[in-house]
């Protein structure tokens, strides 16, 4: 990679490694719903501001529709799911969680015929599913009824995530990468903006959760997603998704240093068998590790 993809990469680790952290402490002040909500339209806002800022040109004319999709899926369904869990079953295993998401995205582009699952592929799939199951089945926590909602809401927040991932490739891909950020967080904080009323704040607020506020939706959503686009665009979609395992390292760094979080010997091989899952499925490991295709036996 050039010194620019490479400051790109370890940027997007860093900061979505420390997203965890932030989402625990706007959850603490605004609520699961609330922290979703004021970050995603905070996001839309600043990033129509700044195009309009540097004249850039916005074409939304996919319609309503796909944009509110990928805002339903994407950001509201995702950040929802990670809002709700990341208080209850801890960062670290929010993060491994999330870095499943290659595998949850597999399989829809194989039920939408996207792609052909190889054998390689296949073999991945098998030990994200295994490593899910051992990171739920062994935790280093007691098993209350909140942490199992906890484990339920990160799963449905990775097939948020696949969904709207396979769906804005489908349907978006001659939106730009602005257009598609801004309407996907203006429609999901909408979405979510209703729930307030069910789920209201934790407290009131103060000055630095406001500041908290503010970092999560203009540093860790917009800036974040302009960089990780740009780095798509230079060195390509499997390669730029493989971020998600150094951001696994980085949130489960921090949630045992800084918050004191404990994981379960089997939850860390489950986190690895996780992660090795998904280099299969993004091909990215080394050839050697890969499952060999069969050869047939010539007559």
């Amino acid at each position: 990679m050039k010194p620019g993809d490479i400051a790109r990469y370890l940027f997007l680790a860093i900061v979505w490694g420390l997203s965890f952290l932030v989402v625990v402490k706007i959850v603490e002040a605004f609520g699961w719903v609330g922290a979703v909500t004021f970050r995603a339209l905070i996001a839309a806002g600043s990033l129509y501001l700044l195009a309009r800022l540097f004249r850039r040109k916005l074409d939304f004319s996919a319609g309503w529709r796909p944009f509110a999709i990928v805002g339903a899926t994407t950001v509201a369904g995702q950040l929802i799911g990670l809002s709700y869990a990341a208080p209850r079953i801890g960062t670290a295993m929010a993060a491994i969680f999330v870095a499943a998401i290659p595998l949850f995205s597999m399989i829809i582009s194989q039920l939408w015929g996207l792609v052909r699952t190889t054998r390689q592929g296949f073999a991945g799939l098998v030990l994200g599913i295994s490593g899910i199951v051992l990171l739920v089945g062994f935790p280093a926590v007691p098993v209350t009824f909140e942490f199992a909602l906890g484990c339920v809401a990160s799963i449905l927040a990775a097939l948020c995530a696949a969904f709207g991932s396979n769906y804005a490739s489908r349907h978006l891909r001659n939106s730009g990468n602005w257009e598609t950020t801004i309407g996907a967080f203006l429609f999901g904080g909408l979405m979510t903006l209703p729930l307030i009323f069910a789920v209201p704040l934790e407290r009131t607020p103060v000055a630095m959760d406001y500041l908290y506020l503010i970092i999560a939706a203009v540093l860790m959503s917009v800036c974040t997603y302009i960089a990780y686009f740009r780095l798509v665009a230079s060195i390509g979609p499997t390669r730029a998704i493989s971020v998600e395992f150094l951001v696994t390292v980085i949130a489960v760094f921090i949630g045992a240093t800084v918050l004191g979080e404990k994981l379960s010997a089997m939850q860390f091989i489950g986190g690895i068998t996780i992660m090795l899952g998904c280099a299969l499925v993004l091909n990215l490991v080394p050839a050697w590790m890969r499952p060999r295709p069969s050869v047939p036996e010539i007559p």
